[in-house]
Formats: C-alpha cells, structure tokens, sequence
C-alpha cells in the first residue's frame, strides 16, 4: 500500500495485531494505549518477589490467527502447545477421567475418551453420540443458531442436566464464559465445531510459560518497535473525530493525531464514549460476564498435573503456575473462575479460603500443605455476554465512516471473545484500511493522464 498515516487506539491484542499488520504493509502507525502497559486484558502483576498473572488465557491448535501473531511477536516458544490434546477431569470422590484425542479422524477421535468418561453413567456416555455429530453438521452463520441456548439444545438432543453440567460445561464456561443454559447456540457451535470436531488436532491445548506482561507485553512492544510502530503509553484519548479533508483527528489528553484512518479496538463502552456519534448503534447491549482467578502458592507441591479441569467441586480449572510465577520451591496453583458473577463481590479472604479448602478436598497431598499466599484478580467486564441475540448486536470492522475502523474481541469475528477473536479482528480491521489504500491508487492511476 501506499504510506498512509494510520493512528490505532488500543494496545491489547487487537491493536498491536492491527498496528503489526499495518506496519508491515507499509503504513505510518501511531498506536495509543491509555494504560501503561500492553497487553489489554491479558497482563501480570507483582506481588512478595512473585508474578501472577490476572486470568489463565489459554489457545488451541486451532488459533491460527494468535499463532501467526506469536510468531509476528518472536515469541512462539515462550508458550507451550500439547502434542496431543489431553485435559484431566478430577473429582473430589476420587474419580478421575480425561478427554483426551486418539488416532481416529475427527470427529471419532474423542469417542474413546468419551466412552471412558467416568463421570457421566454408562448411560449418558451413550447419548453423547448423537449431540457431538449433530454439532459437527451445524453452521455457526446460520441466524436461527442465534436464538437458542446451547442448553435447550442439549436438552432437546437427550443431555441430562449431570452431562452438561459435568461435560458440556467444560469446554462451554472456559470458551464463552456462561453458562450452557445461557449461552447461543451458534458461538457453541463455532467452538465445538473449530475447537473439537472438524480437525482431530484443533482441540490441542496451549497457554504462556511466561507471565503475560512478557509475552503479550514486552515482546509485542519490541516486536512495535522493530517494525517502527510510534508507540504511546499513557495516552487517554478523549474523542475520535472526522477531519473537512476526509482524515481524521485523534485527541488525547496530551495532543491531537492527524490521520488518514484510525483503528478503535477500545471495549464498547469506551468506543461509545469517543467515537463520533451514530458509528455504534445505541444501547449495544452486549452485556459483560466476569472472570475470577484464585492463586495458591504453597509450600510444597501438591500435584504433578499442569492443568485439570474439576467436576462436583467449585474448582473448574486449575493451573500449575509456578514456573512463570518466579516460585523457587512449593507450588503456585491458580484456579479460573470463568462465568463468575457468584464470585466477583466475594472479599478476597473468603475466596482465598473457599477455594483452599476446596483444592484439600480435591487433592489428597494438599491436606498437609500450608498456605503461604492467596492472591485474588478479578475482571468484570472481561468479555461480552455470549447470550442469544448476540450475533446481530456485534459490528462489523467497517463503520459507516470510510477510514474508521473498529476492532476488538467483542466485534463481528465469529469467535466468542478471546485472543483468538481479538487478533482477527486487528487483522481484518488493518486489511480493510491496505484494501481501501490500494484501491485508492488504482483509481488515481486510472484518471491520471
């Protein structure tokens, strides 16, 4: 593309997705980032010599988009990809199960783990069939998807209340963040479909082993940096607005950008507050589900197991972060509490106790642990509500202003919000500012004499 002036608003994953993508097409990228840090949702913290990170983001195979962007960022092998897909699925009865892949092609290579499935009755292992093949033939843009819950649908397919609770729920809360009984259909599809069923490898599991402040932090601001990205941090912008000229002005509290486009990858509320009026429909009303972290560090190790998901417990999944905590001797567990609006008003004191007690109950070796530490992150507003009816309240990257763009997890990607979908979104937004930047030189090419 011909050199464009492109300002981007926002350092999480969508705009330093976006900036990369820009810079390497030949833009002039200014990125703005209020908080001073990158990384958006996704970042790390201190605490007694420790680093805790604020949730456990994980990927899959299947996150093509966030590979692509951990490799633009020169730092593939700061995370770890399992070679096979493989989740160990505790009780605190003692139970033990796994869903793991086996060698047939999908979407058979999970039935074997499925028929081993512990926690569900000869029964209901059963009835998984039908419910796991109907999914795989299911279209996630198919509008009618968009007006159910995944649970009715669950329900209508022969799912017993224990099986969604102890299976289907595992892979939903993590993935949507809500409950099956509240989630549409048509991102449950999308997930099941693209995480599990259509490749026997997508569903590989992988997640950071550095804390996220490096990984999406300090590695994408060097990777901004060699690519000549002007990067600003600490620049509240105040308003977003159209230029007589076409271009646009971006106003922080500091100063004004003149650009030939600009990228919002703000949170709605914020994109609302800044944008000229009538580019976001009022009322949005994408709603907000929360996330909830517990962190244990203890004074010795109480498992071997670098993740579990947990049934019959309120644990749903732990992480064994000790490693990229800095630990040098116990072990730091972080539990995830994803969908957690009967979590997010409990006091950290109560939670920390709640879920020691929990992690005694469910490993037999924690009973003898001593808890050293309980640190407790919280955010609110960490993803949209993926509720029925969502589909049609999402925006597309284009605005009705040519040249304004929107990205962010909680736009049109067809993905539920997560790093996967907020990298989409920053590509998508970039390609259409090269698409309208190359079309522009062709049809001033065409009237040239």
């Amino acid at each position: 593309m011909s050199a464009r002036r492109v300002v981007v608003v926002g350092g999480g994953l969508a705009g330093v997705s976006a900036a990369l993508t820009l810079a390497d097409a030949g833009a002039e990228v200014t990125l703005l980032e209020r908080r001073q840090r990158l990384g958006g949702l996704t970042w790390s913290f201190q605490r007694n010599g420790l680093s805790f990170d604020n949730g456990q983001h994980v990927f899959l195979r299947c996150c093509t988009a966030y590979l692509r962007f951990l490799e633009r960022i020169d730092a593939r092998h700061a995370v770890h990809l399992q070679s096979r897909l493989d989740i160990p699925v505790l009780s605190p009865d003692g139970t033990r199960a796994s869903i793991t892949r086996g060698s047939l092609r999908a979407p058979l290579h999970l039935a074997p783990a499925l028929a081993r499935y512990r926690h569900l009755a000869v029964g209901e292992r059963l009835r998984l069939a039908w419910p796991a093949l109907a999914l795989s033939r299911l279209n996630p843009e198919d509008p009618w998807l968009d007006t159910v819950t995944f649970g009715s649908w669950l329900s209508r397919h022969g799912q017993s209340d224990v099986a969604i609770d102890r299976l289907w729920n595992l892979i939903a809360l993590p993935t949507l963040n809500v409950q099956a009984s509240e989630a549409s259909l048509a991102l449950a599809v999308k997930v099941f479909r693209t995480g599990l069923l259509d490749q026997a490898d997508a569903g590989d599991v992988g997640w950071s082993n550095v804390p996220l402040s490096v990984l999406h932090g300090e590695y994408a601001g060097r990777a901004l940096e060699g690519s000549g990205v002007e990067t600003v941090l600490g620049a509240r912008v105040q308003r977003v607005s159209e230029r007589a000229d076409g271009g646009f002005e971006v106003v922080t509290d500091e100063r004004r950008y003149s650009a030939d486009a600009v990228v919002v990858t703000a949170p709605p509320e914020v994109a609302e507050r800044i944008l000229p009026e009538g580019i976001l429909q009022p009322e949005l009303g994408l709603g907000q589900s929360p996330i909830v972290n517990v962190h244990l560090v203890l004074d010795r190790p109480v498992t071997d197991l670098p993740l579990a998901a947990v049934v019959s417990s309120p644990i749903q999944f732990f992480f064994d972060r000790t490693a990229s905590s800095g630990l040098r001797s116990g072990q730091c567990l972080s539990i995830s509490l994803s969908a957690a609006d009967d979590y997010i008003a409990q006091s950290s004191s109560q939670l920390v106790g709640t879920f020691f007690a929990a992690v005694q109950a469910l490993l037999p070796v924690a009973r003898t642990a001593r808890l050293i530490d309980g640190v407790v992150t919280r955010e609110r507003a960490a993803t949209f509500r993926a509720t029925p009816g969502t589909a049609a309240r999402r925006p597309r990257s284009r605005t009705s202003l040519p040249g304004l763009l929107l990205a962010g997890a909680w736009c049109d990607t067809g993905w539920p919000a997560t790093m996967e979908g907020a990298v989409l979104s920053g590509e998508s937004a970039a390609h259409a500012i090269t698409e309208d930047a190359e079309r522009s030189t062709l049809q001033l090419e065409r009237v040239a004499p």
